[in-house]
């Protein structure tokens, strides 16, 4: 039987990687400022455990950690390092289209490109998203909605541009 560590917090482990690197940029500091966020949840386990929405206090916690690096090493840009090296004439066209897409998100405003991370890639609810990001409810369906329309109108200027 798992522990309610385990199960609520462990298990939140990638989830909490991919926002980090959102945040970061950097495969090794995000690895960093997770490690350092599981160490603060593993001193308080019992807390957590009482805790209401203990999955919205991960990451709180995850976003102040990030903060707190850039603090520390005063660094404010960083550029993201995908491998996207492939011999196959497919997988090259697929790499391509990676690349446009996160050249997409990187031109979106920071809080539209955590509210669509967070909404298209990691599956949570608008409520999820307030709460973790601690906005209203219009303010997560009115970034969404700027985050889409600008999706669309950029892969229109892709498909015209072609």
């Amino acid at each position: 039987m798992k522990t309610f560590f385990e199960a609520h917090i462990w298990s939140l482990k990638n989830k909490l990687y991919r926002m980090a690197f959102l945040w970061v940029k950097d495969r090794d500091v995000a690895q960093d400022v997770l490690q350092a966020v599981f160490e603060k949840a593993w001193l308080r386990k019992e807390d957590l455990q009482k805790m209401e929405n203990p999955t919205g206090w991960m990451v709180r916690s995850l976003k102040n950690e990030s903060l707190q690096h850039f603090r520390v090493s005063k660094k404010f840009d960083s550029i993201v390092d995908f491998d996207f090296e492939s011999n196959e004439e497919e997988s090259h066209d697929r790499s391509e289209e990676v690349k446009m897409v996160f050249r997409f998100l990187e031109s979106l405003p920071e809080k539209q490109r955590e509210i669509f991370q967070l909404r298209e890639v990691e599956g949570l609810t608008y409520e999820e998203i307030g709460e973790y990001l601690e906005i209203s409810l219009d303010q997560v369906k009115v970034n969404l909605h700027r985050a889409r329309k600008t999706l669309k109108d950029y892969l229109m200027q892709q498909k015209n541009g072609k």
